[in-house]
């Protein structure tokens, strides 16, 4: 053999540009700092979103409003999220800046599968729980949660499970996840969409679905988010 032999050079991977702070060019914008077009009420998919826009380009969860989700529906995908509990955010364990990034919302209110949104800085509850979690599942490989009033970062890669014709399971959701630049899900295998009472299970089959953000409606101050943005794979 000669080194020509083992050289593939079509097809030509694609490019994609990546300037600093700003999502790559072949990203779907979910939030760019100006309305929640993207998103609209899980409790009534015909009304918009009903959380707060900042001028500052952020939004903040309007509590008593509901969870919000994603108009368009995704299968496998890279997600870049940033979230920010306040800094004079008050409660203790669940309590205390909750929230959720459902990386597939299978039904209304809180089904389908949680990535945990939670102040997790000098704040302990139940590991499987705090921020970094697939809720109830897995806990985060270790706690990478910044101090209140500082913005955390996820980029999450989600493939969803795969159905067979029966409906019966074909393979599982996996998730990789980094919080603030540290792996807290490393390749995790789902054993269902989460449940907050009971075991988890492959028991309703779906395709494509919304991604979700959950108005957990806790007494604590409200959370806010920004620069929302997601590749499909």
């Amino acid at each position: 053999m000669v080194p020509q032999m083992t050289e593939f050079w079509e097809p030509e991977v694609k490019t994609v540009s990546t300037p600093e702070n700003v999502a790559p060019s072949d990203a779907i914008v979910l939030f760019e700092g100006k309305n929640l077009d993207q998103w609209v009420s899980t409790k009534d998919n015909s009304k918009s979103a009903q959380w707060t826009v900042n001028k500052d380009g952020t939004f903040t969860v309007k509590k008593g409003t509901g969870n919000i989700q994603t108009k368009q529906s995704f299968l496998d995908y890279q997600i870049h999220i940033e979230w920010k509990v306040p800094a004079n955010i008050s409660g203790q364990s669940q309590a205390r800046g909750n929230s959720g990034l459902f990386l597939a919302s299978t039904g209304p209110d809180n089904d389908g599968y949680e990535m945990q949104i939670l102040d997790s800085y000098n704040n302990r509850t139940y590991a499987n729980g705090q921020a970094g979690s697939i809720y109830k599942q897995s806990p985060p490989l270790r706690n990478a949660t910044r101090k209140p009033g500082e913005w955390n970062v996820y980029d999450v890669i989600f493939t969803a499970p795969r159905f067979k014709d029966d409906g019966s399971l074909f393979s599982p959701a996996r998730v990789t996840a980094i919080h603030n630049g540290i792996v807290v899900q490393n390749n995790t295998i789902l054993t269902g969409p989460t449940q907050y009472i009971g075991l988890p299970s492959y028991d309703k089959p779906h395709g494509k679905s919304p991604i979700k953000l959950q108005d957990h409606g806790d007494p604590s101050e409200a959370i806010s988010f920004r620069n929302i943005w997601l590749r499909e794979l």
